[in-house]
């Protein structure tokens, strides 16, 4: 899980749903769910995964959907001025 410093530095939960073939039968398709904390817009985390993928998996890649949300940001985000004790 990430910090709120995490969230606040630009990262955020991204998912990409990966469609490769499956190397028995190339016509198949088959999808693999991937999530992390990565810094939008390059996604340096989802790169080097992929490249990870291509290199030492056999499942040719066909495709990858990206979806990307920052969970907390700085407008909603606020400091607090005083404590409220409630009994």
């Amino acid at each position: 899980m990430a910090t709120l410093k995490t969230q606040l530095d630009g990262y955020r939960l991204t998912t990409a749903e990966i469609t490769y073939r499956l190397p028995d039968r190339p016509v198949l398709l088959q999808t693999y769910l991937w999530q992390e904390y990565d810094l939008a817009p390059r996604f340096p985390r989802l790169h080097e995964f992929l490249a990870f993928w291509e290199e030492n998996l056999d499942g040719p890649l066909h495709s990858v959907r990206l979806a990307s949300a920052k969970l907390v940001t700085p407008s909603q985000f606020r400091h607090l001025d005083g404590d409220k004790i409630i009994h």
